[in-house]
Parts: C-alpha cells; structure tokens; sequence
C-alpha cells in the first residue's frame, strides 16, 4: 500500500484499503471557515444536539476577518455563540489569520493524520505527512455528529522533482508549471505525492505552497513523505508522538512523472485560468495596477522576507499599490521582529489583517473593472478579486514584488542581490 492508504486503513480501522473502495474514517482533526454557515445549520437539520468531539473541532473567522458586511458579522456572530455553546474551545477569531497557517502555526496537523477543512486547498497539510482534503457544508456537519466521514479511496499520482532551483525561481514557479503542463483536470478526485531530491532545497513554506495549489489540478489530496525538514518543524510545533507512515517498494502509482527544474524560469498564470501558464518573459512589460502578496500559498514569512529583500530602501511605483496580507497572527509577529513589515511599509506597501482578505473577492483590496493584479494568491478566475473585468497574473513573491516597484511585470531574477 501507499502511505496514504495505510493513513486511511488505519483511520478505518481496517488492515488494507484498494483504490476505489469506499469507507468510513475517523476524523482527527475538523474545521470549518466563515463562509459555511450552512455547516451549523445542516447540523441541527440533521438532529444533532451535541458535536461528537469538540475538541477536535476548530473554527476560522478567516474569510470574512474583520466583516465588512452586516451579513457578515451576524455570521460571525452565530459561529461564536455556536462554539461557546458547544464548548469548542478552538475558535480562531479575526485576528488569527488562514485557517491552513494557523493549523501550521499551532502544529494542529501532524504525519498520519485525517484532516478535513471546509476548503479546497485543505491539501496543504500534505506538507506535514496527513491526509488532508477539502469538504462542504454537510459533510463537515457529519463529522461534528459522528466523528467519521466516508472517502473513496483515490488513485495515486507520484510527481518526481528533479535537478537544481535556478536564482529567482520559487516553489510558486515549479507548482505553476507542472499545472500549465498536466492542465487543470489531471488530477480530480485523485491524491498526488510530491517526491524526488529537490524536495531537499524546499523549506516546509515552500512545501506547503506546493501541496496547497495542487488542488488547482483538481486533486482530492496531496502527499509528501516526512523526512528530516518536517520532523525538525515539528519538533517545534507538536509535543504528542504521531506515526510515519512509509510507500511499500512494490507500489504501483497510477501515473509517474517527473519535471526537471534546472531549466525552469519564473512562471506566470495568465487570465483567466491557473493552467494557462507560461514563462514570465512573455508577459514583460504588462502594467499592474495592484500587486498583493499573502494568502495560504504565499503569505508566510519566507515570502515576506523575499519581498523586502527586493524592496529594501526602494519605493513601489507611483501608479501601483502594494496590498500585503500576512498569513497569519504568527506570521505577522515574526515579520514585525525581523524587520520586514518596517522595510515592506516604508517601501509603500498597504498591511492589512491577517486572513483571506480579497483573495476571494469579498473585501480588502478588491479590484475594479479593468484594473490588473499579479498576486500571489493560488486562483485568477474572473470575479476572483473584485470586478469580473478586471485581469489577475499568478506569481511568486518575487514576481508580486518586482511588479509593485516597477509597476510591470517583470523578470524577478534581476532585482535578488546576491546574499550577504
């Protein structure tokens, strides 16, 4: 078996699972996001009265954070009163961020876990060796009554990253081109593994972001095989034992392919589609009327720090603005200590709280109509941020903030200096 159907063998409770078998796991770990409130609701239309396991229920105000609506505060309103009510102790207010950062941050996903989220990108806790995956309202409200969810056993997909990072080339870059190439219907209901010695240059942020935008090729799941730079993570953020779960030699993957990286040259996501990629040099020149760095792909500290690297004691362009979301409280607080918030705002660039903000088009730097944004955020469909005439171009850190001084798009390469 492969290592993920061991993680839902075990959470079964059988001794094997085949792919396409449908069975009934434990849930260790539940969320729900502000934009379901149809979970509580779903909750009691289906007789519950009491969660099943509250304390291991979170709850994120991430998306609407801090509401900008009426309608959304009396949402938030009524997931408060649900987790005081219900004794949930793991409510993550307005001022804690993304939901996938902070269960990264308060080390809440661990390898051999069965993670579910009322999100999509869900599959970011891959990352950290779990089965992680995104659900919808009712689903979620059958893991609060019972404690279990069925799956599907899905096929497996193993991704081999191979050869040498260039300068100015991100893990953004290597996850956009294995889309643009493989298309945004590879994957769908199936779980993929990131594998292969690159793996050994990229940092637990830059996995994350890989494994969070593989839902843009429609996988269920997505898997990376703990080894020294996880445990060394964890080692910090989780203070309960966990079980390593290991891919038998004789496994056959349904698909294997492998990407040679050497080559490779920062990429971008042209509107309106994250499979339409292609190598920055095309889109040089392109005018960008905001850039805006954050989200559960980039918002994490390693993606501030690039972005003060390339605007240290420089200012954004006059006709661009500079939109900044940490991910996350955690996030915010150690860009603050090493100074890049000072070096990012001095620079021009506009913070706002930590969370979704207009990475899902509802507030916080929403776009009007023919306005463009490189962002990088992990979806550039119309409407996504704002105005469904405005143009979104998906990229790296480096990219978001090149653009912002230049006011253009282009190669991000130029503006890293050689480290001290």
């Amino acid at each position: 078996m492969h290592a993920i159907e061991k993680i839902l063998a075990k959470a079964a409770g059988q001794a094997s699972v085949t792919t396409g078998e449908i069975i009934n796991c434990k849930v260790d770990l539940a969320g729900i996001n502000d934009l379901y409130l149809q979970t509580i609701r779903s909750f009691y239309e289906m007789g519950g009265k009491k969660v099943y396991a509250p304390q291991k229920l979170v709850v994120f105000l991430d998306h609407y954070a801090p509401a900008s609506t009426i309608a959304q505060a009396e949402n938030q309103k009524q997931f408060r009163e649900f987790c005081w009510d219900q004794g949930i102790d793991l409510l993550m207010d307005i001022d804690q961020g993304v939901c996938h950062q902070i269960i990264a941050d308060k080390g809440l996903a661990h390898p051999g876990m069965v993670v579910v989220v009322t999100d999509s990108h869900t599959t970011t806790h891959g990352a950290f060796g779990a089965f992680s995956t995104g659900v919808g309202a009712t689903d979620l409200a059958i893991i609060m009554m019972t404690g279990q969810l069925w799956f599907r056993v899905p096929e497996i997909i193993r991704i081999n990253l191979e050869g040498k990072i260039p300068k100015g080339v991100y893990a953004k870059d290597i996850i956009l081109d294995i889309i643009g190439k493989v298309k945004a219907d590879y994957a769908v209901y199936k779980a993929v593994e990131i594998s292969g010695p690159v793996l050994k240059e990229l940092s637990i942020s830059d996995r994350m972001t890989i494994c969070n935008m593989t839902t843009e090729m429609g996988a269920k799941t997505c898997y990376i095989q703990p080894d020294e730079i996880t445990q060394a993570y964890l080692k910090e953020k989780v203070d309960q034992e966990y079980e390593i779960f290991t891919t038998d030699p004789d496994y056959q993957y349904s698909a294997d392919l492998t990407f040679d990286v050497s080559g490779l040259k920062p990429q971008i996501a042209a509107p309106h589609s994250v499979d339409n990629v292609e190598s920055i040099t095309q889109f040089i020149g392109t005018p960008i009327h905001q850039a805006y760095l954050g989200s559960c792909t980039n918002g994490r500290v390693e993606d501030l720090a690039i972005a003060a690297r390339i605007l240290k004691s420089k200012h954004i362009h006059p006709r661009t603005r500079f939109v900044v979301v940490p991910a996350s409280k955690g996030v915010l607080l150690e860009a603050m200590n090493k100074g890049y918030v000072q070096t990012l705002i001095e620079a021009g660039a506009t913070f706002v709280t930590p969370g979704c903000a207009s990475c899902l088009g509802t507030h916080e730097g929403l776009l009007a109509p023919g306005e463009t944004c490189i962002t990088s955020t992990n979806r550039n469909f119309p409407g996504r941020m704002g105005s469904n005439k405005a143009n979104i171009y998906l990229g790296s850190p480096a990219a978001v903030a090149a653009a912002a001084l230049e006011g253009k798009i282009v190669d991000p390469s130029e503006y890293l200096q050689e480290e001290d």
